[in-house]
């Protein structure tokens, strides 16, 4: 494995993955003002979370499309978009404006998400290099970054319109290394692998959506966790998704030199675990370092799923159906971010925010069994 190439070959992709980290980390460090300033209890604010759900997948469905019309400026593009589309977001002033504006936020990172990974499975197959977890890895130290940084910021005071047009132009300066070199789109000549292509991506999604659930569950949540069942202040509050993000970043980059001894079956198998027992230890936590500690475990083990099973998928369709294939493991995928508010919201609203990471605790244990549905998909 050389390290060199791996960063030559995702020149395009790894700031696309960092500006959707550099995005969702400071909206994590600052949910508990965004939702306080709404004035919306944890139920309603899980349902509003929905449409942000709703936006990315009714987008994904369009994403092929967004690819072919935009093509080497699609990376670049979309993650402006998406920066742009946040400040909207996070200048909210009631629930219903949030929401909408948390439904176009995402809808750009939908369109942005499958092409970054359409693209990048492509790299693969191409250059016979696998790429995903790197990409992926960079992604969460954007996540950790941001969060952190924000979640300093607002400890200091500073609004979130003012700190979201910060990482604005910072994400417009790096758009500048997304556009890509020009390029020959392959010609799209219909389902090539029929029933087979579609049985790995029903499995494949499940699990991504597991994993996607599972991780947008503890960067929505963890901070709230901290700062009312442990009573952390806000800078606390925001160690908890900083956390989630840091060790999903060490798994991610770690995940790239795994993944050259072990198959990826294998080390999803055990990452499944993992995370399960992170989301149990931050459920049981009677003091800060423990709860940080849970989500550490937590992101070292999911980490990996949602790259790891992409790249499964990845690999087994042509490259003229990739971006399609990509599209339909997101759309499922991406209903975790449909399941995870609400489950959260309305799970805490009955019977606290403990209750919410044990039902998150469970569905990671249930990977193992999907993922032997998937591994026979493959063989199928």
């Amino acid at each position: 494995m050389s390290w060199k190439r791996d960063f030559t070959l995702s020149r395009a992709t790894l700031p696309a993955f960092m500006a959707q980290g550099v995005l969702w980390g400071a909206y994590a460090a600052y949910v508990p003002d965004i939702k306080a300033g709404l004035g919306a209890g944890d139920g309603a604010f899980g349902v509003a979370l929905l449409f942000g759900s709703a936006g990315a997948v009714s987008a994904m469905l369009t994403a092929p499309l967004y690819d072919r019309v935009t093509g080497r400026w699609a990376l670049a593009l979309g993650a402006v978009l998406l920066l742009v589309a946040g400040q909207f977001m996070v200048a909210a002033p009631v629930l219903w404006v949030f929401a909408l504006a948390l439904f176009f936020t995402g809808a750009a990172s939908g369109l942005h998400d499958v092409v970054m990974n359409a693209r990048l499975a492509g790299i693969e197959g191409a250059e016979q290099a696998s790429l995903m977890n790197l990409n992926h890895g960079f992604f969460s130290v954007a996540y950790a970054g941001a969060a952190f940084t924000s979640g300093l910021a607002r400890e200091a005071g500073v609004p979130v319109e003012t700190m979201f047009a910060i990482w604005l132009g910072v994400v417009a300066l790096a758009a500048w290394w997304m556009i890509e070199p020009p390029r020959d789109a392959p010609a799209d000549d219909g389902d090539a692998e029929g029933y087979r292509m579609g049985r790995a991506v029903w499995w494949g999604g499940l699990i991504v959506l597991i994993g996607f659930l599972s991780e947008n569950a503890t960067e929505g949540w963890s901070a709230l966790h901290i700062e009312r069942s442990l009573g952390g202040n806000a800078a606390e509050g925001a160690l908890g998704p900083t956390m989630l993000g840091l060790t999903m970043a060490v798994g991610r980059l770690s995940g790239q030199a795994v993944v050259a001894r072990f198959h990826e079956a294998t080390v999803t198998f055990w990452a499944a675990l993992m995370a399960g027992a992170g989301a149990l230890i931050a459920a049981a936590a009677q003091a800060e370092w423990v709860a940080y500690l849970g989500f550490a475990v937590l992101g070292l083990g999911v980490s990996v799923i949602a790259p790891m099973v992409l790249a499964l998928v990845g690999r087994r369709v042509p490259a003229h159906r990739r971006t399609v294939a990509i599209s339909r493991v997101a759309i499922i995928g991406y209903l975790g971010f449909f399941f995870g508010p609400p489950m959260m919201g309305l799970v805490s609203e009955a019977v606290g925010l403990r209750g919410s990471f044990i039902c998150v605790a469970i569905l990671l244990a249930s990977v193992p069994l999907w993922l032997a549905f998937l591994r026979r998909a493959e063989r199928a």
